[in-house]
């Protein structure tokens, strides 16, 4: 619920401000979360609730800083760089919180976390800027060419974009339908990848948490892979239209062989390299609808981002409990995973059909 609200602000006060106050925000609820565990299962709602609401500025936050930071050039390999701090993230989660559960109990797993967001704020605070003209310690050459590399800022007395005028858009359909069908797959597999492993394809509690790390691992590679090959594209002189779509083509029918076959193999470590591999050329989306928003939307990126990600929560809700219904009915892992093909290769064609890559709003 806090995403329109985010790109709005992002795009109104700035990506450094919005953003410092999102991190310190749901910092603060990830540590009241033990507290409010123990006042009941309503306030450990209510608590996780509102975590949620300062998580949910962070990407627009970070669009609206690229958009007035980043060359069009560099902005895939910029994104995918950012992005991949989510699965080494969760890899590092992963690994870390069972020993401090066991060592000082689950409490300090909240504790801890919450803290390092408080830490990382005082970083931000001393080496980012909002715009390069803020930057106290950028030399004039780097702040030329940056904006040498940037969109043409709004004109003066221009009317800003309504939600009316995105709306009306095709390309900004384009990259909603996408971006909700990428994380359909995106929030299965984040869900029930961990129980696939454990229960479907039979490998003990134990060591279930250490396969499932794998396909984050190659995310974390690919993705930063992906982005030099599509930002590569682009200073070849490629047009953008076609670099986006090129590059979604790529990730999104990666994604959908992977998903259409994962569930009907019975071999553990098969599976997880079809998963490894489809994470791999799925990375390419990075360079397709990911950073579409600051093509057709340059001085609106904030808020764009902030429309297109209150859809893509979306499967989050649906996708994960339809995949659950579709397993409590049918008890077949292979009809989960192919649901997900299915929503995602909806989302190719969407895009392939009605993408842009060219700027859309002053």
């Amino acid at each position: 619920v806090t995403q329109l609200l985010g790109g709005y602000l992002a795009d109104r006060f700035g990506g450094k401000l919005v953003l410092a106050v999102g991190v310190i925000w749901w910092s603060l609820f990830t540590i009241l979360t033990p507290p409010a565990a123990a006042m009941g299962i309503t306030m450990l709602i209510v608590t996780r609730v509102l975590m949620g609401m300062g998580e949910g500025v962070t990407f627009p936050s970070i669009y609206a800083l690229y958009s007035k930071w980043v060359p069009t050039a560099e902005r895939s390999r910029s994104m995918a760089f950012s992005n991949s701090g989510i699965p080494i993230g969760q890899v590092a989660a992963l690994v870390v919180a069972p020993y401090i559960a066991i060592a000082f109990g689950w409490e300090w797993i909240f504790y801890i976390f919450g803290a390092v967001g408080l830490i990382w704020y005082v970083f931000w605070q001393r080496t980012v800027a909002h715009a390069p003209k803020h930057h106290p310690r950028l030399s004039a050459s780097e702040a030329d060419e940056i904006n040498a590399g940037l969109p043409p800022a709004s004109q003066p007395g221009s009317k800003p974009a309504s939600l009316l005028d995105f709306g009306r858009s095709r390309a900004v359909w384009a990259i909603v339908v996408a971006h909700f069908c990428n994380n359909w797959s995106l929030y299965v597999l984040l869900s029930w990848l961990p129980t696939f492993v454990n229960k479907g394809l039979g490998v003990d509690f134990a060591n279930s948490g250490l396969v499932s790390m794998l396909p984050h691992l190659v995310s974390f590679v690919f993705l930063n892979v992906a982005g030099n090959v599509a930002d590569r594209m682009v200073r070849s002189g490629m047009a953008i239209t076609r670099v986006r779509k090129t590059c979604q083509t790529i990730g999104f029918g990666g994604l959908v062989l992977a998903l259409s076959v994962v569930g009907e193999v019975d071999s553990a470590w098969l599976a997880i390299t079809i998963m490894c591999v489809g994470n791999a050329v799925g990375a390419f989306v990075t360079g397709g609808f990911a950073v579409n928003h600051m093509d057709v939307a340059p001085n609106h990126a904030g808020k764009l981002m902030g429309i297109t990600n209150t859809f893509a929560t979306i499967p989050g809700i649906i996708g994960v409990t339809v995949s659950g219904f579709i397993l409590e009915a049918t008890g077949s892992w292979a009809l989960v995973f192919q649901v997900a093909a299915g929503v995602t290769l909806f989302g190719l064609i969407f895009y392939l059909l009605f993408a842009s890559g060219e700027k859309q709003f002053d």
